[in-house]
C-alpha cells in the first residue's frame, strides 16, 4: 500500500516537472561571469551612462565602429529586427553600440549612426584612454589596421554581444549572425 502510494507520487511530481519551462537559450549562457560588470561611459548627447540607467530593460551592448563595413551595420540591423519582433516588449530592449574607433567617431557621427537603425539606441564613447580598459572588462578585442592614407585604416574588433537581463545582471554571449528571431526567443526568456 505505502509502496504504491509513493509510486503515485512520484508520477505526479515527474509529471509536474514536464510541464515546467526550463530556460533554455541559443546564446552562449554567462551567468555569474565575473567580467562585463561595469560600464561608465560617455553617449552620443554628451551624458555619462551605466548599465544601471537602462534597469527594466534587456540590454544588449555591442562593440564596433561606424565606418565597420560590414558586421556592425548587419548587427545593429539585427538588434532592430529584434526589437519589431518583440512586439509590445519591444521599448524594453536597450541597444547599446560602444564604438572601440573614439578617433573617427565623434558624438555626432555616432548619433547620426544609431539613430539610422533606432532612435532609442544608444551609443558610448570612450576615450582612447578608457578603451583598453573597457575590452579587458568586456573581453573583447580590438586592433587598429594600418590603411594607405593615415585615415583609412581599419578596426579588426570582436563581433558578438553581451545581453543583460532586466536586473543589470549579465547573461548572455551571442556570436555574430545569430539571426532576429533567435536573438528574439532569448530575449523574450529574459524579460520573463
Amino acid at each position: 500500500m505505502i509502496a504504491k502510494l509513493l509510486t503515485s507520487l512520484a508520477l505526479v511530481l515527474s509529471l509536474g516537472a514536464c510541464n515546467e519551462q526550463k530556460m533554455s537559450f541559443h546564446g552562449v549562457d554567462i551567468t555569474g561571469a565575473d567580467y562585463a560588470k561595469e560600464l561608465n561611459l560617455t553617449d552620443q548627447n554628451g551624458q555619462a551612462r551605466t548599465l544601471k540607467d537602462f534597469a527594466g530593460k534587456v540590454v544588449v551592448v555591442f562593440f564596433g565602429y561606424t565606418q565597420c563595413p560590414d558586421v556592425c551595420p548587419t548587427t545593429m540591423q539585427e538588434l532592430s529586427d529584434v526589437k519589431r519582433l518583440l512586439g509590445a516588449d519591444g521599448d524594453k530592449l536597450q541597444a547599446v553600440f560602444v564604438t572601440v574607433d573614439p578617433e573617427r567617431d565623434t558624438t555626432e557621427l555616432l548619433k547620426a549612426y544609431v539613430e539610422n537603425f533606432d532612435p532609442s539606441f544608444v551609443a558610448l564613447r570612450p576615450t582612447p584612454e578608457q578603451l583598453p580598459a573597457i575590452a579587458k572588462e568586456f573581453k573583447i578585442y580590438f586592433k587598429r589596421v594600418e590603411g594607405k592614407t593615415p585615415t583609412s585604416y581599419t578596426m579588426d574588433h570582436s563581433a558578438g554581444s553581451y545581453a543583460f537581463d532586466t536586473q543589470g545582471r549579465v547573461r548572455l554571449f551571442n556570436r555574430y549572425g545569430s539571426g532576429a528571431k533567435v536573438l528574439a526567443e532569448d530575449f523574450k526568456w529574459l524579460l520573463k
